[in-house]
């Protein structure tokens, strides 16, 4: 080995160990805690600054400046953030897209803080704690690697650890203290970022952006060890430190060589970006938190007040607005977000790229550098470099189609790091550029003016992104995207849109300000900025395009004095107070002002104690029953609370816990006993051999059967010694009554009104997870006007060929035929479009849009053209009072499942798949349903049931399957098939 390869290699295991430091202090946190920790190389950044205030600034021995780093300082930190920052958002679920703004924010916050305190000069007097030579180094991370395995293999902790990642409460109830877990993971995890950052401040510039970056890029060190294997992420580390050394060796003449050169000096981003875009995503969880998709109510006069103080420095300002200039730009560059983030509900870290790109292109178009374009005027740059700009955001929407959650963060992440260092950074693009402004707005106060008319169109577009119909299907998408793409949103297309529209937003903004400070600087666009942006954005309110204006005046306005690193701070605390206060600032501000408020008590008059009294009384009063009658009919009552409110009222018990099971009524009779009483605990049910009124109120037969619930009113004797059979009163019922229910048995078919009806048909279809078989040649077929309902135990494939009908899931063979069409390769939203609609056993509703706009995107996304359809369904399934301008956040299940019914409806299907619609829904609501079910049946649609409770099957089904272990095991009328005993025995 010659003595060059020989030191390259020295150089390049010194970097790897440094890297291969980062992977297991990220991996280690991870596993501990669930969370990717972003703040790592903000960690390290402070670490390393306080090292140098130790020994440097206040003359300390090194020895003593590093234990009280590393061992006091470091481990503090992680401590402190497990404690008030992320424990808080594991108590509430820790969802991913929490947990990534937390740590986003504390990395804003660190990085703040650092320039506050230290400036935002670079230093270059970092202090040495361990010598050039890499086998120290190396050592260093071998021997962590090794300690950290073998706890977690062979130790009681490392079984701990690994029982809180796979479930938190789980484990919490196994006994194990689950804190105590995460915090000694915190903690080590940040002993190893300040390792990290004190090893590698000598060798690098030590300001307050440049090594939390640094840090960050190797995050593919342990994305590539898929947050796991300490092992992998050691040699990976290594070996791209010493493939990253030998590539400094090569030396070509011109631009291509200038490039080999940037990619051997920046080997860790090319790794971070084939990571990010070409390796499996970490999760597939993608919701935001509740400030990004919270309706954040604008106070009246609002906007007015945002005009003013717009034009304010048109008025009160003197000529130099050097300052102003910059808040238009920036707030156009937010806007940017809000369209992706806020009403997208995409995760975009990179946005400051394609701002940086827009002022790039703006000044070599302007410069007339730009390959084969000739020189433009500025403001005709400005709208070309938009163009050119716009179709990149393909680059962060193309990996968010097959991306959620921090994987689709990690790859906006790396593309804003790639471009950053590929491009910003790069002499041969940026070296002598300068960035005039359009001719006759050179002056500060006419470029203003300019500013706010392009600021102008800016919101005129993002308004329209935002409404209408493309809005409510973007906010369909970020708040269900499965519930969204089975609506008939197209998912994909939309989710380029967002990204397309964003990125040009964003060039737009970064050429305006470029213009604005006269010149193209790299730095203004790195990402750390664009964590800022995100983290601001966020806090502030994603799906807010006035909060996206204060932001920008709040960024520039904190940063405009000789002090920077206001803003950052700022903005991380807010971003880390996420878990304390999961509605942002606004909701925090709003509790705080309720309970400053001075509350009255309220006092009843003389008539309204009378009236309490006697409520009491009645209250309590024992009511007589008859035998037979089960505790769902003593106390299952239903009313809605006036058709103002359109609500429904929870004074009955929901389906699922039947009040008074079990219970003796006064003829010592339990009501687990009585003929007709479902156990919904299990989903089977216990009733006599006659089989008696499956379900109240349909189809009874004799005195046994039970009454559907009616209004709580005492009775006497003589009344309930002969009881009437009620129905459920039309203003009380919670579905309109298509017809008077009669006790005649229903006709197991209804002639369809189509004359050549459609209907829905799998052939053998198989489809297999891992090793484990889901379906094993399964033949369906759902004919149009009959009801066709598939049981069987959990496990037996119900769900999987669910799926393949609705075209969630892809069989490995088979087909699925719609009439005579093969729709085997159609995803969901084509389907939908088709006329086949389904709902979901989880509820798929879209919590920030009123309940009408839920219903409505189920009318638009299936090309419904009919201006009634949503009306329609809103009557048919009982919305059409006030709840339909209530949105669907807060509202009862039973509610939601009417929303989510109605949705379906409302796009006019001809196939309707339902899993397990009526979850949720107490007996009288279940009651209803299934007529409104039995007149869409009779109207030719054909309708698929998937569904646990037997006794509704009963009711409702013309032909029933029943599978077992990925097959259909048996077939025919309800009748024959569920009273035989082993349907009846089979656990649900």
């Amino acid at each position: 080995m010659s003595s060059l390869t020989y030191d390259l290699t020295l150089a390049g295991l010194s970097v790897g160990s440094a890297a291969a430091l980062t992977g297991i202090g990220l991996i280690v946190t991870y596993r501990a805690t669930g969370v990717l920790n972003f703040a790592h190389g903000a960690v390290a950044m402070v670490c390393a600054y306080a090292l140098r205030q130790c020994v440097v600034g206040w003359g300390w021995p090194l020895w003593l400046g590093a234990v009280v780093t590393l061992l006091f300082l470091a481990p503090g930190i992680g401590v402190l953030l497990e404690r008030f920052v992320f424990r808080p958002l594991s108590v509430l679920g820790g969802d991913p897209a929490q947990t990534l703004v937390a740590s986003i924010g504390v990395f804003v916050l660190l990085v703040g803080g650092a320039a506050l305190v230290w400036g935002q000069g670079a230093r270059d007097d970092a202090p040495e704690l361990v010598s050039a030579d890499p086998w120290g180094q190396l050592g260093v991370a071998l021997v962590l690697a090794a300690g950290v395995g073998a706890v977690i293999r062979w130790t009681r902790f490392g079984r701990e650890l690994r029982a809180v990642v796979d479930d938190r409460q789980l484990a919490v109830l196994g006994g194990v203290d689950a804190d105590r877990v995460a915090a000694a993971g915190w903690a080590f995890g940040s002993f190893t970022a300040g390792l990290t950052g004190v090893l590698l401040a000598p060798y690098v510039r030590l300001d307050p952006y440049g090594l939390p970056l640094l840090v960050m890029e190797v995050v593919a060190v342990a994305v590539a060890a898929r947050m796991r294997s300490l092992p992998v992420a050691v040699v990976v580390a290594l070996g791209i430190g010493v493939a990253q050394s030998q590539l400094t060796r090569l030396h070509l003449p011109g631009w291509h060589g200038q490039l080999v050169q940037a990619v051997g000096a920046n080997l860790f981003v090319v790794a971070l970006l084939v990571a990010a875009l070409v390796l499996p995503g970490l999760g597939s969880r993608d919701a935001l938190p509740r400030t990004a998709t919270a309706r954040i109510s604008t106070p009246p006069g609002a906007w007015i007040v945002a005009v003013v103080l717009f034009l304010l420095p048109l008025g009160f300002a003197g000529s130099d607005l050097h300052t102003s200039v910059q808040v238009p730009a920036l707030g156009v560059v937010l806007l940017s977000l809000v369209v992706v983030t806020g009403r997208g509900g995409q995760l975009s870290l990179g946005q400051a790229a394609y701002a940086g790109l827009g002022a790039l292109f703006t000044a070599l178009l302007a410069a007339g550098r730009f390959p084969g374009l000739p020189r433009l005027p500025e403001l005709a740059a400005l709208a070309v470099a938009v163009l050119l700009v716009a179709p990149l955001g393909l680059l962060t929407g193309w990996p968010a189609i097959s991306r959620h959650g921090l994987a689709l963060a990690l790859a906006t992440f790396a593309v804003g790091v790639g471009v950053s260092r590929f491009v910003f950074a790069q002499p041969y693009a940026t070296s002598g550029l300068s960035l005039d402004r359009p001719s006759g707005f050179d002056g500060d106060r006419a470029y203003y003016v300019l500013e706010l008319a392009l600021l102008a169109g800016a919101l005129l577009t993002t308004h329209a992104l935002r409404r209408g119909r493309t809005g409510r299907a973007l906010a369909a998408m970020r708040d269900h995207e499965p519930g969204a793409s089975a609506a008939g949103v197209q998912v994909p297309s939309l989710k380029l849109l967002a990204f397309v529209a964003g990125a040009a937003l964003a060039a737009l903004g970064g050429g305006m300000l470029g213009m604005g400070l006269r010149a193209f600087d790299p730095s203004a666009y790195d990402p750390v900025r664009g964590l800022l942006w995100f983290a601001a954005v966020v806090v502030l309110g994603a799906d807010s395009t006035l909060g996206a204006l204060a932001a920008a005046a709040l960024l520039v306005g904190l940063d405009a004095g000789a002090r920077g690193g206001v803003a950052a701070a700022l903005i991380g605390v807010l971003a880390v107070c996420v878990g304390r206060f999961p509605g942002g600032p606004y909701e925090a501000l709003r509790t705080a002002a309720g309970r400053l408020r001075p509350q009255r008590r309220a006092r009843l008059s003389p008539l309204g104690v009378r009236v309490r009294r006697r409520l009491r009384v009645v209250g309590v009063q024992a009511v007589p029953v008859r035998a037979g009658a089960t505790a769902a009919s003593r106390a299952g009552v239903v009313h809605r609370a006036g058709r103002d409110t359109g609500r429904l009222s929870e004074t009955r018990e929901p389906r699922g816990r039947t009040a008074g099971l079990g219970q003796e009524d006064e003829t010592g009779a339990t009501g687990a006993t009585h003929t007709g009483v479902v156990r919904r605990d299990t989903g089977r049910s216990t009733e006599a051999p006659e089989r008696q009124g499956r379900r109240a109120g349909l189809g009874q037969r004799g005195d046994a059967a039970e009454p559907p619930p009616r209004a709580a009113t005492p009775t006497s004797p003589t009344e309930d010694a002969h009881p009437p059979q009620p129905t459920v009163a039309p203003e009380e019922a919670p579905f309109p009554e298509p017809a008077p229910v009669r006790p005649t048995p229903r006709p197991r078919t209804a002639p369809p009104r189509r004359p050549t009806p459609p209907f829905l048909t799998a052939h053998t279809l198989h489809a297999r997870y891992g090793g484990f078989t889901a379906l094993d040649g399964v033949d369906l077929v759902v004919r149009a006007g009959q009801v066709t309902a598939v049981v069987g135990p959990n496990g037996a494939g119900k769900s999987t060929l669910f799926h393949c009908l609705a075209g969630t899931v892809r069989p490995s063979r088979g087909r699925v035929r719609l009439g005579g069409r093969d729709i085997t390769r159609l995803p969901a939203h084509a389907r939908t479009r088709l006329g086949i609609a389904r709902t979901f056993q989880q509820l798929a509703v879209f919590p920030s849009l009123t309940v009408a706009e839920n219903v409505r995107v189920g009318a638009e996304q299936g090309r419904v053209a009919e201006p009634g359809a949503v009306e329609r369904a809103l009557r048919l399934f009982g919305l059409d009072g006030d709840v339909r301008s209530l949105p669907a956040a807060g509202l009862p299940t039973g509610t939601l499942r009417r929303v989510e019914l109605a949705r379906a409806f409302a796009g006019g299907p001809r196939v309707l798949l339902l899993d397990e619609p009526a979850a949720g829904l107490d007996t009288a609501e279940v009651a209803s349903l299934t007529l409104v079910l039995r007149a869409l049946a009779a109207e030719g649609t054909a309708l698929l049931v998937v569904e646990h409770d037997l006794d509704l099957v009963a009711d409702l089904a013309d032909v029933v399957h029943v599978m077992a272990a990925g097959r259909i095991v048996a077939s025919g009328p309800p009748d024959r098939v569920l009273d035989a005993p082993s349907v009846r025995e089979t656990p649900a």
